[in-house]
């Protein structure tokens, strides 16, 4: 069995992250969902994912839902369509199903474990998405590990999203519809402002907090802002 992988952040950090991946497996079927299923087995439990390969890639993507955990679908299912579409780009996906849903630090831990997971097979940098819940989730991971380069929140919330300010010189894109109703936009302002440059912030007028009402608009966005992030792969 491969060395179990760990993740210790520098001592100055405010939070103490470790998690250690021990293996990968290919999993059981997820029906209808598109990639391959596979099992991340680390010493804090099974991490179920959905693995979309791109040989010989050196880039990669983690996309990771909201509080309720799954596979997540914002955007009329966009993470798959987007995972799909960025094989095409050379560029790999896995989309992580938390182990214990709506518990920000053991889901940035599966976020850890699962960039890990990438790194076995030679991805070497990522960028990070995740939706509502998962944006909180997203920031925190991508504040402590140094193969981040670019973190996405869509529709995020602020509890557990204050560490926005220490992503930089990563970017952050800040995805919000204004006519959100679960988590009003003002929440995507607010994270963007404690964010440092460089940062984006895309108000979707008429959009609530799934995003469907402009998954077109967002695909573009992403398929534009996740391969240039990558390929600048500017690393703190």
């Amino acid at each position: 069995m491969p060395a179990p992988w760990h993740h210790q952040p520098s001592s100055d950090h405010p939070h103490t992250f470790s998690i250690g991946l021990h293996d990968v497996l290919t999993g059981p079927p997820h029906a209808g969902e598109p990639g391959e299923s596979v099992l991340l087995r680390t010493d804090r439990g099974d991490i179920q994912a959905l693995l979309h390969p791109a040989p010989a890639a050196q880039h990669g993507v983690i996309w990771v839902g909201g509080a309720r955990g799954g596979f997540g679908r914002p955007g009329q299912g966009a993470y798959a369509r987007l995972a799909e579409a960025l094989r095409q780009e050379s560029i790999a996906s896995l989309q992580l199903c938390y182990r214990h849903p709506n518990v920000l630090p053991e889901c940035a831990l599966d976020i850890l474990a699962g960039i890990a997971s990438l790194q076995r097979d030679r991805v070497q940098c990522v960028v990070l998405v995740g939706h509502s819940f998962g944006g909180a989730v997203v920031i925190t991971a991508g504040a402590v590990h140094e193969h981040v380069v670019g973190v996405v929140a869509l529709a995020p919330q602020t509890y557990g999203a204050r560490l926005a300010g220490r992503l930089a010189p990563r970017p952050l894109l800040v995805v919000h519809g204004k006519a959100d109703t679960r988590l009003p936009y003002t929440c995507g302002v607010q994270i963007y402002d404690w964010a440092r440059e460089p940062k984006q912030l895309v108000l979707y007028e008429g959009a609530e907090h799934r995003l469907d009402e402009c998954a077109e608009a967002l695909d573009q966005l992403l398929t534009q802002w996740i391969p240039a992030t990558l390929r600048a792969s500017v690393s703190p």
